[in-house]
């Protein structure tokens, strides 16, 4: 592909100097833009040479030794763990964070409640237009937006719904997230779906821009859903397991010494680590725990 790129058989690198690659689905972009950032800024003498990639590249990279660790959100095929093995790497997927795959609609199409049974219809090919929605108040059919056609966003979805192709679905790839919610915002009848750190963070400059012009629609899991029963992919909802459309985020590693990979996870699994996944708007796996002490006054 053309990179420079570390191998893990390499040792030059240690906890706190080095400079190696590592891979994350582009749909986590904003969260570890933040980590890596964080983790030079406390140990200068490091250095992350960080390739966002569609999730399945990412891991296919993570196998060819082509970067040390990488950030996606599915556990790997017992296929890709075999493949692992026989390099004499152990598999040990560290899950970091709870994630979301957000739906966004245009703010002009006032539409912001869908329920699963109807996201699987749409997916199944039988609901095609926004009128045929409990809510539908826009026209015409509905475009599905993705990022990718590799991607953990439409993965995810495929999965979800038990699809095997998407031949017969009107499906738009976008090309990245951003460019995801900028077609949204372009156009009225699209149905995006984005990774929720791009929406999350909001003391990011750019996620007040991105945000403008759009709506983020509240998903229940039950047909019948009373208006409560819907929520938006933000923290309380992926915390207390109620958005339903929510996912583990997981990094697997191929180091095999205790180099800048572990340093960096390690890092992430502590309480600074905890602090900037909740900031980015996720749920850490370890949240940190904050003591309050109360004194009474005698």
């Amino acid at each position: 592909m053309g990179y420079e790129l570390t191998s893990c058989k390499k040792s030059e690198d240690s906890t706190s100097h080095g400079t190696i690659a590592i891979a994350s689905d582009e749909s986590l972009q904003p969260m570890v833009e933040q980590i890596t950032q964080a983790y030079q800024h406390t140990y200068p003498e490091t250095h992350f040479n960080v390739l966002y990639q569609p999730e399945q590249i990412a891991i296919s990279m993570v196998l060819r030794d082509s970067v040390r660790l990488a950030f996606i959100t599915r556990e790997l095929t017992s296929d890709e763990q075999k493949n692992l093995k026989s390099q004499g790497i152990r598999y040990n997927p560290q899950h970091i964070a709870t994630d979301g795959v957000a739906l966004l609609t245009n703010r002009s199409n006032t539409d912001s409640l869908i329920t699963i049974q109807e996201l699987s219809s749409v997916f199944n090919g039988e609901t095609k237009t926004w009128e045929e929605l409990k809510g539908g108040n826009q026209k015409g059919s509905i475009t599905l937006v993705f990022d990718n056609a590799n991607s953990s966003n439409l993965n995810y979805v495929m999965t979800k719904f038990g699809l095997t192709n998407i031949q017969g679905i009107n499906i738009f790839s976008a090309g990245s997230n951003k460019a995801v919610i900028e077609y949204v915002r372009q156009n009225p009848r699209a149905l995006g779906f984005i990774g929720v750190n791009w929406l999350s963070d909001g003391d990011a400059p750019l996620t007040a821009e991105l945000s403008q012009g759009l709506r983020v629609m509240g998903v229940a899991s039950k047909a019948d859903a009373t208006l409560d029963e819907y929520y938006q992919p933000f923290q309380e909802g992926l915390g207390l397991k109620r958005y339903p459309l929510s996912r583990k985020v997981y990094v697997i590693s191929r180091e095999m010494h205790s180099g800048l990979g572990s340093g960096l996870l390690n890092y992430i699994m502590r309480d600074v680590g905890s602090l900037i996944i909740e900031k980015c708007g996720l749920w850490p796996a370890k949240p940190f725990n904050r003591e309050v002490i109360l004194k009474k006054e005698i």
